[in-house]
């Protein structure tokens, strides 16, 4: 039953509560909700416990063959939303439920995604002694009027506190969350963005471009004319930048959006870029196994009663055809800095590869496609080529 040994197992746990919505996202998270916390906490550990009880053949693909126990996991990850906003005491109880009913690797990966003011140095000791090993802070800027138009709410000086907390309690392995390309930033916020960030010393750096989605607030606001779209000279410049200013902070890029230092690369973001298995617990939580995908109810109030009252809280699944597959391996594994296999993407036109890698977007040889840095900025053209 193992996974593919170069791709890995993790568990993904999602809890959907903020503080606020920010203006640019579009995942399950839900704010003012904080009354249905601990019932939300009872539904997410019963949800476990049948997870765990039902097997890996209630997971799999119709007719595969899913007998036996469950492997041997990678990693954890706790998202959100803001995981943080959890009492430590909850959350920790959560994470030691899921250590005692699936077997982690020794060395396996505990990652907790934290908003910065939601972080202090007694709740981060309680998570670390429930197994965190790894906590993912989201700064976005360290500019002021960035984060307004971000709609994030925190001070800029908040996640420097986060980290130090962090650190206090014992937790070293972080990261920081960028977001590059807000209409009002100028070149010199994100130069002092980064920089800021780097200079924490933190051993991984997420840097992402600002996008537009449907049904936020400032999706909203662009189509009403309120607001501006992000300009993707711009976006690509930042790119560039963060590249080079993280490289010469000692972070090597091994993904298109992420910088680590040596050994300090996303273990479970790594199942997801190669094509790996995890388990989705979680209102809106997402899971694959062994080729069959499928998604849990969104809405709050759905998932906590399915959740309590023993019923299946699967809102839908999917088999994903070959084409469908082979799509997604190229979609993601073109985000790695070492590239594909080429085998698990074929057939690929041939004449389209050696366009691309005279245009200098792309690598290619007998056994792997990889974008260049010039292709890095154009990935979604440069794949969209290759299928």
């Amino acid at each position: 039953m193992a996974a593919p040994s170069d791709a890995g197992v993790g568990i993904y746990l999602h809890v959907p509560f903020c503080l606020r919505r920010c203006h640019y996202c579009d995942f399950n998270t839900y704010a003012d909700r904080e009354a249905l916390i601990p019932a939300y906490v009872a539904a997410l550990r019963a949800d476990i416990d049948a997870v765990a009880a039902a097997g890996p053949r209630a997971v799999g693909p119709p007719g595969s063959d899913g007998r036996g126990d469950w492997p041997t996991f990678d990693s954890v990850f706790v998202g959100g939303g803001t995981p943080t906003l959890l009492p430590a005491a909850d959350l920790a109880g959560i994470l030691r439920l899921v250590a005692q009913r699936f077997q982690l690797a020794g060395d396996a990966e505990v990652t907790v995604e934290a908003n910065p003011e939601t972080v202090d140095v007694e709740q981060m000791r309680v998570l670390a002694d429930a197994g965190v090993t790894r906590v993912s802070i989201g700064a976005q800027s360290f500019v002021p009027r960035v984060l307004d138009a971000l709609g994030r709410w925190h001070a800029p000086d908040a996640p420097l506190r986060a980290v130090e907390a962090c650190r206090d309690a014992g937790v070293d392995q972080l990261s920081l969350d960028l977001i590059y390309g807000t209409p009002a930033e100028s070149d010199a916020d994100w130069r002092h963005s980064v920089r800021t960030a780097l200079q924490t010393g933190v051993d991984h750096l997420s840097a992402y471009a600002l996008t537009v989605e449907a049904g936020t607030e400032y999706g909203r606001r662009v189509r009403l004319g309120t607001a501006t779209a992000p300009d993707d000279d711009v976006q690509a410049q930042r790119m560039e930048q963060v590249d080079a200013w993280a490289a010469a902070a000692g972070l090597a890029r091994y993904e298109l959006s992420n910088w680590a230092r040596p050994r300090a690369e996303s273990v479970h973001n790594g199942i997801y870029w190669r094509g790996g298995d995890w388990l989705g617990i979680g209102a809106g939580a997402h899971g694959h196994w062994r080729g069959r995908r499928w998604w849990c109810m969104r809405s709050l109030e759905l998932y906590v009663r399915a959740a309590l009252a023993g019923e299946s809280t699967v809102a839908g699944a999917e088999v994903p055809d070959a084409a469908q597959r082979r799509a997604e391996r190229l979609l993601m594994g073109l985000r790695l800095r070492h590239g594909v296999d080429r085998q698990q993407v074929a057939p690929v036109d041939d004449v389209v590869v050696r366009r691309l890698a005279d245009a200098g977007l792309l690598t290619a040889t007998d056994d792997r496609l990889a974008l260049t840095s010039s292709g890095m900025r154009l990935a979604s053209a440069v794949t969209l080529e290759l299928l």
